[in-house]
């Protein structure tokens, strides 16, 4: 009995009539996280995790027909029992698991292991069937702790002021850029471009407590960042924005800085391995920490990963999807954030 079907619309429950993140517009769409390759303009109906609406009202629109739910409070749709679980990825993030005549189906969307006390932390799900991403599905993808890269990222801002220079972080503005906020504490002034200030809001309206930042207005003389920190979203790298900051040197944060040819991209003044996606070992472990008889491998390394699961005796397969990259790997190879 399949629960899954893989369409070009996306992934669809076919009982229960609907589709999970699809990247062609539907009737009714259940969404895991508010990152653009997940969350698509055109759907009839959204449904999500509560604090994934004001991002999702804030990325497709206002007015779009949108419902929402908590983690673990299950709904029936078609008959299908379906809840919402904690991912760890992003503020609002979830794995959506349904049940339907006693079988049990997970979808994990984006998700990290890691607890950046920014988003729910990680819940495994038991299930027969589990659908991983597998950005990072490469052993070489191995991040620091959290701790660890903290301190990368306060050392270097330490490092920057005793040369008399500006501290340019970027990074992705929903996720990343308030992981960054959160390293750098109070340590410094820091400032934001406008479109991560508007994510900013959506996780002070969710309780989340942030380190105090300042706006800053780019359509004005910006010699005041001198020696400060400012974080910026990778849409603006080569435009006349970032050109403005006085004695700047730059940082890319992101999973892909991991891999040392990474670090030399754009001539990146250093690169910081911060990810909010699982790496190589945290994949394994949700995999395993959710005892499916069998896992989807879509969005990243599906075919290393799933042949490295099957030879493990975990039955995998492969799965297309209509995104050959996810957001932190547009982000970092088109240098643009949507």
């Amino acid at each position: 009995m399949d629960v899954l079907a893989f369409r070009k619309e996306g992934i669809y429950c076919i009982p229960g009539k609907f589709y999970i993140d699809p990247w062609l517009p539907v009737d009714y769409a259940l969404i895991t996280h508010g990152h653009s390759d997940h969350a698509r303009v055109g759907m009839k109906k959204y449904l999500c995790h509560h604090h994934s609406v004001l991002i999702l009202k804030s990325r497709l629109g206002a007015n779009i027909s949108i419902q929402s739910v908590a983690y673990q409070e299950p709904i029936q749709i078609n008959g299908v029992k379906v809840s919402f679980h904690p991912a760890g990825h992003i503020l609002g993030s979830a794995q959506i698991r349904m049940e339907y005549k006693g079988k049990i189906v997970v979808v994990s969307g984006d998700y990290k292991l890691q607890d950046d006390h920014l988003s729910t932390a990680f819940e495994p799900v038991k299930c027969h069937e589990f659908v991983t991403e597998s950005t990072f599905g490469l052993p070489i993808y191995q991040w620091p702790s959290i701790a660890q890269l903290n301190k990368q990222l306060q050392d270097w801002v330490l490092q920057n002021k005793s040369y008399g220079k500006t501290s340019v972080f970027i990074g992705y503005s929903l996720g990343k850029a308030q992981r960054i906020l959160q390293a750098i504490g109070d340590s410094s002034a820091t400032y934001v471009h406008y479109s991560i200030h508007k994510m900013n809001q959506t996780y002070l309206e969710a309780g989340i407590p942030l380190a105090d930042y300042q706006l800053v207005d780019f359509r004005e003389d910006v010699k005041f960042l001198d020696q400060q920190v400012v974080i910026l979203p990778p849409a603006l790298l080569d435009t006349n924005i970032i050109k403005k900051i006085p004695n700047m040197a730059y940082a890319m944060c992101s999973g892909w800085m991991a891999v040392r040819g990474a670090r030399r991209w754009r001539s990146a003044d250093a690169g910081f391995a911060m990810s909010d996606h699982a790496d190589w070992k945290d994949l394994l472990l949700a995999v395993r920490s959710c005892e499916a008889e069998k896992v989807f491998v879509t969005h990243g390394k599906t075919a290393v990963f799933a042949k490295y699961l099957n030879e493990l005796g975990i039955a995998s397969e492969e799965v297309k999807t209509a995104f050959s990259n996810d957001d932190e790997e547009t982000e970092l190879m088109e240098g643009m954030e949507e």
